[in-house]
């Protein structure tokens, strides 16, 4: 669609507090920028709203116009679904209230805030839920898909401590979900993705925590590697709850903070984190900074909020991202091996390979309480590659090492996060999920978005 083409936005200009944003706007290009560098799409209209009756009309001039929708919360996801040529992002980046209820221990966050928004204020309550392991990631996207984060095995996912949602249907209906109010609805959100409707309010319940916790990263050069990720496998298994433990695999950057002999050569970290009393942390995670011979262990009493920015500079906003991903089971032998081989073979200094511990609260909830499956697996790990924009030419290079490494481990897979598909084909997006669940998201697709107006992300088609 051209801008000419472009159909007028006064009936919608009229019934809209935010702000509209076209091409001609001297704001455009700054706005329809999002995390992933990679991503250039040029909508028709940024919807930029204010409130849950902004997005309900946005949604409803779009269809009124037969455009496509897409719906940016933290802008975060690497597929760049938040953005769709010629059409219209519905835009909640603006909303980013978060508010704490201390004596409920609960906190109401809307569509648009960031785990940064929620921590912050949770905290000064001393309060904290799951909330991602990158503090610019948006809370809306992030829970949708289940939330995973350094709390996980100590508070469950991001879903399990969701109390209630306002939802703003296809239709541009505005209703609740809760385990009492469209429940049907509120099932098919914890995991579903944003294949309902747009979320333009989540409400969590919070657990103590903090604001100090043992939190830190314990790095080994990569012959260690094997080591490292056999203690990790064992080690895990029978932690308490308390326990959040990520391994990192990538090039060692030349920060002061690593040994110079390092630089630009691979190495694997553990970023721990103990989600109760410093005394008691200290004694449990001995181990792990015992092991071997590290080169840097930064393992020390910090603020909560501080370790949930530990890793953003690793993913700034504006780099060039490609990832692909699998669930695991425990890391047997020939899982390592094949980890290490790719480690060796990484094509830029910026790619990372994180390997996510499961186990704990997020494993003791049923399959079939919400649409995130796979409970019992033991591990994620995605495989993220990452370059300059002025190394462009290089992109080819960067994904083919990515699904070199995906494709070596698809043996061993037990699935997909949803969160973490990017370019995958639909039969992808059915491995997030159990068949069972897979049947009924599909059914609820059909009550709740029978024209499938939110396709743009990892699509749940209406069941035919």
């Amino acid at each position: 669609m051209t801008t000419l083409e472009m159909p007028t936005t006064e009936a919608l200009a009229g019934d809209f507090a935010g702000e509209l944003i076209g091409p001609d706007h001297p704001a455009y290009d700054d706005h329809r920028r999002i995390w992933n560098g990679e991503i250039d799409r040029r909508p028709a209209l940024l919807a930029r709203c204010e409130g849950a009756s902004d997005v309900a009309a946005a949604l409803r001039w779009a269809r009124a116009h037969d455009l496509p929708v897409a719906v940016r919360g933290g802008g975060h996801g690497i597929a760049g679904h938040s953005l769709v040529d010629d059409g219209v992002v519905v835009d909640l980046s603006g909303m980013r209230g978060a508010v704490v209820d201390p004596v409920a221990r609960t906190v109401s966050a809307q569509g648009g805030a960031l785990n940064a928004h929620v921590d912050r204020e949770s905290q000064a309550f001393g309060l904290a839920m799951t909330s991602g392991y990158i503090s610019h990631t948006g809370i809306g996207g992030l829970t949708l898909g289940g939330g995973i984060g350094h709390l996980m095995r100590k508070t469950g996912l991001a879903i399990d401590a969701l109390r209630s949602c306002q939802v703003v249907t296809a239709d541009g209906d505005i209703v609740r979900a809760s385990a009492d109010e469209n429940p049907d609805l509120f099932w098919g959100l914890r995991g579903g993705g944003g294949n309902f409707g747009v979320v333009t309010d989540f409400t969590f319940e919070l657990q103590p925590l903090g604001p100090t916790v043992l939190a830190g990263l314990v790095a080994w050069p990569a012959d260690q590697a094997p080591t490292v990720l056999a203690f990790l496998r064992d080690f895990i298994a029978d932690a308490p709850d308390e326990v959040g433990l990520m391994a990192n695999l990538r090039l060692a950057p030349a920060l002061p903070l690593f040994p110079e002999h390092l630089h630009g050569r691979p190495i694997i970290g553990l970023v721990a984190t103990y989600a109760g009393p410093v005394e008691e942390g200290e004694r449990v995670l001995a181990p792990v900074r015992a092991l071997g011979t590290p080169v840097l262990d930064t393992i020390a009493p910090k603020p909560y909020v501080a370790h949930q920015k530990f890793l953003d500079p690793a993913v700034p906003h504006g780099r060039h991202y490609y990832w692909k991903s699998h669930r695991l089971g425990p890391l047997t032998d020939a899982v390592i091996d094949t980890i290490c081989e790719h480690l060796a073979t990484i094509s830029s200094p910026l790619s990372t390979v994180p390997i996510f511990s499961f186990g704990g609260a997020m494993s003791r909830v049923p399959d079939d309480a919400t649409a995130f499956p796979h409970r019992d697996a033991s591990h994620d790990i995605n495989i993220v590659a990452s370059w300059l924009p002025e190394h462009a030419g290089d992109a080819d290079r960067h994904r083919a090492w990515v699904r070199g490494f995906f494709d070596a481990l698809a043996p061993h897979s037990r699935g997909v996060y949803v969160n973490f598909t990017s370019d995958d084909a639909q039969a992808r997006v059915k491995e997030a999920y159990s068949p069972e669940q897979w049947t009924r998201l599909r059914t609820l697709k059909i009550a709740w978005d029978p024209a499938n107006v939110f396709r743009g992300n990892a699509n749940i088609p209406p069941l035919k």
